[in-house]
């Protein structure tokens, strides 16, 4: 057990903090309401009468976050720890930990699995629940926190806490791509072209000094340096060729920029977007109207709805939520079951 897991446990304020209630977990007017969803979006609220239900729950971990987003962690957990809920706390220590740690919790009963880091450490635990009906929870630590930002999940510690123990929950439909290395769910996003070569190639070391900017950067030497292949695929039959692809499971990449207006992570299926333009000044340009919120509506971009997505090209690079995915050929489907996503 490292130094920063018994700091986490052994940090306790409880005689300090409040005991946490329902009017923490309100989400605003603005929002949409929570609810354990059927397979067609509707269902019933799963919140227990009010009451703090938070036994069986184990919390992931991703140390890479740092420690001033591990202090986000600590106050969340005293929270959690003061009113009563019994936790389960342990850390990923190499890529891929995380789904290991999701199944073998599972395999044992555990009701609720939560995501401590960000849209990677998510998917991997996502990757690691196939099907077995648990819930799945977030504390936002990450470097984009799509998935927070797609579904309102709180950010305030107090709130995340609120979140946990009373376990509202919305059924999210994971991604799921196959190819040579088997099959591998997403929650938020699949890409193939010029943004897996930036997500491949970024320093982690840059990445955990500079946050986003470090993506900011390696996409400014990636548009001088990589060399656009064509991306030949088809979206549910119908053939189709890119400079670069990206497949959505919501409205959000990279935070909170809008990429495909009107799609949900809680729907079946998928938005593509198509950028049809190759070279660095179109990279840079895409770049661009994405931060200001304008890309859908950028000409050499199409958007369009498909349920089953296969590339047909060979060797291009992928990633998924952030992380490396392979390479094509892929192909890429709904998941065969949906999550039950903790929410506010």
């Amino acid at each position: 057990m490292t130094a920063l897991i018994e700091k986490i446990i052994f940090l306790s304020w409880k005689n300090h903090l409040p005991a946490i209630s329902r009017s923490d977990n309100v989400k605003s007017s603005a929002q949409e309401p929570a609810h354990a969803n059927d397979r067609n979006g509707k269902g019933r609220d799963t919140t227990r009468g009010g009451a703090i239900w938070c036994h069986s729950v184990l919390i992931v971990f991703n140390p890479t976050a740092g420690l001033r987003r591990a202090a986000r962690l600590w106050r969340v957990l005293d929270v959690l720890s003061a009113n009563g809920c019994r936790l389960e706390l342990t850390e990923t220590r190499h890529a891929g930990h995380a789904r290991e740690l999701a199944r073998e919790a599972a395999a044992r009963g555990v009701e609720l699995i939560v995501a401590a880091g960000g849209d990677g450490t998510i998917a991997e635990i996502a990757n690691g629940l196939n099907g077995a009906g648990v819930q799945l929870g977030v504390i936002p630590l990450g470097t984009a926190n799509v998935l927070a930002h797609e579904l309102g999940l709180p950010f305030a510690p107090r709130e995340v806490a609120a979140a946990l123990a009373f376990r509202r929950t919305r059924l999210i439909w994971p991604g799921e791509a196959h190819g040579a290395n088997g099959a591998r769910a997403f929650v938020q996003m699949l890409g193939v072209g010029f943004d897996a070569s930036v997500v491949l190639r970024l320093p982690p070391a840059l990445k955990r000094a500079f946050g986003r900017g470090a993506y900011v950067a390696q996409s400014l030497w990636e548009a001088v340096c990589y060399r656009f292949p064509p991306i030949h695929c088809r979206l549910d039959g119908k053939a189709f060729a890119a400079a670069s692809v990206i497949v959505s499971k919501g409205r959000f990449y990279g935070g909170r920029y809008l990429l495909a207006p009107g799609m949900s992570p809680t729907e079946r299926g998928f938005t593509v977007a198509l950028f049809e333009h190759a070279g660095a000044i179109s990279a840079l340009c895409y770049g661009a109207a994405l931060s200001l919120d304008l890309l859908s509506r950028m000409k050499g971009i199409r958007l369009l709805r498909a349920e089953e997505v296969i590339f047909e090209s060979a060797a291009v690079p992928a990633q998924s939520d952030g992380d490396p995915a392979g390479a094509t050929p892929l192909v890429v489907r709904d998941a065969p079951s949906p999550i039950a996503m903790v929410v506010r």
